[in-house]
């Protein structure tokens, strides 16, 4: 397991209650190494995380995604396990799966992962083993991936009991883009825009309740992940922040209008459609 923080660790204290499972942990950060072996979260540390690889069955990436391609370079030059599966946690799959090319050139199987579930929390002192519950868990292998290797990376996880969705990298990209990304780009814009208000007006921030709360949980997520995801799925968000801005001219020409039939409607459709989803 090569990042022992939130996701990492969650998933690692899912994998083991798999049978016949030990959990070597790596990490860059050393007190999230020592957090993870103090809360079991790992069963050892790797002193050599290339000695390790070398004997594992299973890696599991769960960096930020630009660690995830540099990784993924280092790996494809290691003498793997012939039947090694690797995996990652990725919030973007174009980036990571093109990467991937390398290891699937040298025969050694990389199936895309990325776990719909987390938290604006991070670290291994925050993972638990039921983060996955009942969450969509996607996948995306190679078009030619061996079913065998799938099913047995499915066999692994399947203590998350989370739901498998198949998907190709370039639907990922775009679906969590709308769903995740652009979400978090507006959480934290709104932040930033409020933290500007803030210092002309420091009532603001006591008052600060509820409403921003909910809506601004997910601002206080790593800003090395999201620095990363937003690299890498750039052209997506580009395009969604088009139709995001325009969005924000209907609702300033609503209120220039000042319609109250138009106002409630443009509030009343997005009740229904929010009320309707299964979140």
């Amino acid at each position: 397991m090569i990042g022992v923080g939130l996701i990492g660790g969650s998933l690692a204290l899912s994998i083991k209650k798999n049978e016949n499972v030990h959990i070597v942990g790596a990490d860059i950060n050393i007190e999230e190494m020592r957090v993870a072996m103090a809360h079991a979260v790992i069963d050892e540390q790797a002193d050599d995380v290339k000695k390790e690889a070398e004997m594992a069955d299973y890696i599991i990436l769960a960096t930020p995604v630009e660690e995830t391609a540099n990784w993924i370079h280092v790996l494809s030059k290691w003498t793997l396990q012939q039947n090694v599966v690797i995996t990652d946690v990725g919030s973007t799959k174009v980036a990571v799966m093109e990467t991937a090319f390398l290891l699937k050139e040298k025969g050694v199987t990389f199936i895309g992962g990325h776990p719909m579930a987390g938290s604006h929390q991070s670290g291994a002192s925050n993972a638990r083993a039921d983060l996955f519950y009942e969450a969509r868990y996607m996948l995306t292998p190679f078009e030619d991936e061996n079913p065998q290797k799938i099913d047995a990376l499915m066999h692994l996880l399947a203590p998350t009991q989370a739901h498998f969705v198949f998907i190709d990298a370039i639907t990922h990209d775009q679906v969590t883009g709308v769903i995740s990304h652009l979400p978090h780009v507006i959480a934290t814009s709104l932040v930033r825009q409020v933290k500007g208000y803030s210092a002309k007006n420091t009532l603001i921030t006591e008052m600060a309740a509820g409403g921003f709360r909910d809506l601004t949980r997910i601002a206080s997520s790593s800003p090395h992940m999201w620095r990363d995801i937003l690299k890498q799925n750039r052209y997506t968000l580009l395009a969604l922040l088009d139709d995001w801005m325009k969005e924000m001219e209907q609702v300033k020409n609503l209120l220039e209008k000042g319609d109250s039939h138009e106002l409630f409607h443009y509030f009343s459709d997005a009740k229904q459609f929010r009320d309707s989803l299964h979140v």
